[in-house]
């Protein structure tokens, strides 16, 4: 059976990322590469379908990714690893926190922990 395994964000601006540097999603970061955690909110008619189709994929221990064009009208890709939808007075939000590597010219979060 094949999943589908992806969400395409086919009009609209590309998403906004918002970098994660604390919290309960750092236990998605484990890794042997150097990655970013991000959330972005996309507004959508079926999130909790969407969010169904996460955790179908998940559950067949398979990778669901977020497609979407870059602001140069790229196609890129993130794998996503945590998805809620929330019913808000502008319609539904579905929240997707993503895993971005990090690029050479970026700098990593700052560690907010203590010393």
């Amino acid at each position: 059976m094949e999943l589908d395994n992806k969400i395409t964000i086919i009009e609209g601006p590309p998403p906004t990322f918002q970098e994660v540097s604390n919290g309960w999603v750092l236990g998605l970061n484990e890794a042997s590469n150097l990655y970013g955690l991000a959330v972005t909110h996309l507004r959508t008619f079926n999130g909790l379908a969407l969010v169904e189709r996460c955790h179908r994929t998940w559950q067949h221990q398979d990778v669901m990714w977020l497609h979407y064009r870059n602001e140069i009208g790229l196609e890129e890709r993130a794998p996503i690893l945590a998805a809620r939808a929330l019913t808000t007075d502008e319609g539904q939000v579905l929240l997707l926190w993503v895993r971005r590597q990090i690029e050479e010219h970026e700098t990593p979060p700052p560690y907010d922990g203590a010393n």
